[in-house]
């Protein structure tokens, strides 16, 4: 009897469970703030709203991660294969200097983004970052499609830049 009440338990735990991943931003995601090359601080929302209309991938990574930069060969051959699509880098290195070094280094192509509290903001905690280099596809009409992939040649990844 006690090993069904267990199970029966589990069950239920496990139905309640939410494992939706989010279709949108949260505000506190949208609001929070990030550094440009240039210095300056923008919201989230100023940076999506850049790119409205359009596929964009976004990019979370570092210059001192390994596996970030063996992946760079892949994101380099989704931007050859899917030109159109807008790339987002945001970094979530230990320092600007380390952050741009790294950029020109890895000759790493797109727009580039510093996550100045890097895992302790409101962004890092609405996408919940457990490994980088971690991989978001938002498509054209602004609904986050691709929620959590670690490898840039991730089958859910290219089919949502192909659709």
């Amino acid at each position: 009897m006690k090993n069904i009440i267990y199970m029966f338990i589990v069950f239920v735990t496990i139905l309640s469970c939410n494992s939706q991943e989010p279709k949108q931003f949260s505000e506190a995601a949208l609001n929070d703030t990030f550094t440009t090359l240039e210095g300056n601080q923008i919201t989230v929302k100023s940076i999506l709203e850049k790119h409205k209309g359009k596929t964009i991938v976004i990019d979370i990574w570092a210059s001192w991660c390994g596996d970030c930069i063996k992946g760079m060969p892949k994101v380099k051959a989704l931007q050859n294969q899917f030109k159109e699509v807008s790339y987002l880098f945001f970094s979530l290195d230990r320092g600007e200097d380390a952050w741009k070094r790294g950029i020109k280094k890895y000759n790493v192509k797109g727009e580039h983004y510093f996550m100045q509290n890097a895992k302790k903001c409101d962004f890092a905690d609405f996408v919940n970052i457990s490994w980088i280099p971690r991989y978001m596809v938002v498509n054209k009409a602004g609904e986050i499609v691709v929620f959590n992939v670690i490898e840039a040649n991730d089958n859910k990844l290219i089919e949502a830049l192909k659709n």
